[in-house]
């Protein structure tokens, strides 16, 4: 069975454009023009996933997103937030209602859609166990033995570098603002300002060496670890 979207945008070039190359893709897609309506639509097609428009005419998006979040039956469902550039606090703000990523306008629909199907990939992966050993190439991360390895080379992270490095790549591709890293790994040694994340990811960085890069920065926003899905994007 195909899955289900919802749109919910006011601008209809961008609705127009976002339905027709998602249901070239094979996706059943739903269209709203305001808070209002999407709210109703989403309450009666309860989608796999929405796309949201931050920006719209009577109750916005980060609205929209507090309701659907708020809502038992309804929480669940994967929210991709579209906004146009200057519009970063409102970005973060989504994302810390539980949104599950976003999309800048103006967007290639190519990266929309591999955002799209990134994020229900992750809805449908079982959640990684915190003692899970996870792999990306050659770097493996032992929770259990607190190793790291590169080409079978032990690389010497702080307790807090660690902890970073797991809480990331437990979930790759998804965005995390600073403030849900500090929340995730909140050691007690763990910086907990904006500049001393940072901080610590530039030194992690550099222990990574090539892995590094791994490590992407979301301007404005915060960081996330790459996804195979998203190198479509380069």
């Amino acid at each position: 069975m195909s899955e289900s979207i919802v749109v919910i945008d006011d601008e209809e070039d961008i609705r127009e454009l976002i339905q027709y190359n998602l249901s070239k893709e094979g996706f059943v897609v739903s269209c709203a023009v305001s808070g209002e309506e999407g709210v109703e639509l989403v309450e009666r097609v309860n989608p796999d996933l929405l796309i949201l428009d931050l920006m719209l005419p009577g109750i916005d998006g980060l609205e929209v997103c507090r309701r659907l979040k708020s809502d038992p039956k309804l929480k669940s469902i994967p929210i991709v937030m579209v906004s146009a550039r200057g519009e970063e606090p409102d970005v973060v703000s989504g994302l810390e209602l539980g949104a599950d990523d976003y999309v800048s306008k103006p967007f290639s629909p190519k990266v929309l859609v591999a955002r799209v199907r990134s994020v229900l990939r992750r809805g449908k992966t079982a959640p990684v166990d915190g003692n899970t050993t996870l792999t990306e190439g050659e770097l493996i991360v032992n929770p259990q033995r607190r190793e790291v390895m590169i080409r079978d080379v032990s690389v010497e992270l702080t307790n807090t570098e660690f902890k970073l490095l797991h809480f990331v790549m437990r979930q790759p591709g998804v965005v995390f603002t600073r403030d849900q890293i500090v929340e995730g790994v909140h050691g007690d040694d763990y910086p907990v300002t904006d500049r001393s994340v940072d901080v610590q990811v530039v030194g992690l960085r550099k222990k990574l060496g090539e892995y590094g890069a791994y490590i992407e920065t979301v301007r404005g926003v915060g960081y996330r670890f790459r996804d195979a899905v998203m190198q479509v994007q380069s």
